[in-house]
């Protein structure tokens, strides 16, 4: 605030003592009164005057200097009211109490959106479990009645299961702390089980899968690592080429990491792709021309892996393939964010 704004506020104020002084100078000198008596009276009127001005100038210019330094270094700016000085003049006090009444309305809107989303979460995670039930009986069904169309049934019923899968992660990542178990995780473990899952998709389209050099131990949770990397080993099936297929899974022991690589020979991302691939929805050249993707898969598996303190990247060449990595910092135990 600077005493030129502070001035031009207060200025009403100033312009009718100045036009009061100004008709009683006037009234003054009509009756021949002495000049010096007029300055005198000048000087008793306004000194005053211009000393509580300066006064409460330095005043406010300090709390608001104050002020704005608490915001600066709040991160929740919305909790000022909770944490400002209350102000001694009427006006401050007014406003402050309307910031707190405010800010309190505020809490509770923001108290009723959570527990709606809770709410909204639980059932989505209930539904998940309840829907798992005929899934089961499904495949139990499939399995006593093998033939061409059931095992096309059944393809379609893992496809089913996966989607449903990314709608529980979803509903969950925001909360990944409630849902948090970290131990030692096998990386060569860890893969082949998502290979397992996957085995299928490799053998129907004659897909070649390279592990032997992957290897080592991480600290993490086990469930959501499977869920990323099987995210990641499935974009590399959908969008691999029709022959020759490979995907190569690897792994380098660095000073400070482990670095996962997942590397695919299939159809690559263009580059004004490559840098939006991570964002919620986005599908890009290949999502249109395939049809199938949902533009959350990436978008889950990048904000689980940063909530898990992980390092996430893509790169690709169209025409080439695409080359995911994972980074997990070394120590003995990889903490949250």
């Amino acid at each position: 605030m600077s005493i030129k704004e502070y001035l031009k506020d207060r200025t009403i104020f100033l312009l009718i003592n100045f036009t009061l002084f100004i008709i009683i100078c006037g009234i003054m000198l009509l009756i021949n009164i002495n000049s010096k008596l007029i300055f005198l009276i000048f000087c008793i009127w306004f000194f005053p005057i211009l000393a509580y001005i300066i006064i409460e100038y330095v005043k406010q210019k300090i709390f608001y200097n104050e002020l704005y330094s608490i915001m600066d270094n709040l991160d929740k700016k919305y909790l000022l009211s909770e944490i400002m000085k209350k102000p001694e003049n009427i006006e401050g006090k007014l406003l402050y109490d309307v910031l707190r009444q405010a800010n309190k309305d505020m809490h509770e809107h923001v108290k009723n959106y959570r527990d709606r989303e809770n709410e909204y979460r639980e059932y989505i995670e209930t539904w998940v479990h309840e829907i798992k039930t005929p899934i089961a009986s499904t495949r139990l069904i499939i399995e006593n009645n093998q033939n061409n169309i059931t095992r096309n049934i059944k393809d379609e019923v893992k496809k089913i299961e996966e989607y449903i899968e990314q709608v529980l992660y979803y509903s969950r990542s925001n909360n990944v702390s409630k849902d948090y178990l970290i131990k030692e995780v096998s990386l060569a473990d860890l893969v082949r089980s998502v290979i397992k899952r996957n085995s299928r998709d490799f053998i129907t389209k004659g897909i070649i899968i390279d592990m032997e050099a992957v290897e080592g131990t991480v600290y993490s949770d086990a469930k959501w690592l499977e869920f990323i990397v099987n995210q990641l080993i499935g974009n590399a099936i959908k969008y691999n080429r029709e022959r020759d297929a490979k995907v190569t899974i690897s792994t380098i022991r660095n000073e400070n990491n482990i670095v996962l690589t997942i590397e695919d020979n299939g159809i690559g991302i263009i580059d004004k792709d490559i840098n939006r691939v991570f964002e919620k929805g986005f599908t890009g050249e290949n999502g249109r021309k395939f049809g199938t993707s949902t533009g959350i898969g990436l978008y889950l598996c990048k904000k689980l892996t940063e909530q898990l303190g992980l390092g996430l990247t893509l790169t690709s060449k169209i025409g080439e393939g695409t080359k995911a990595i994972i980074i997990f910092p070394l120590g003995s135990i990889n903490l949250m964010h």
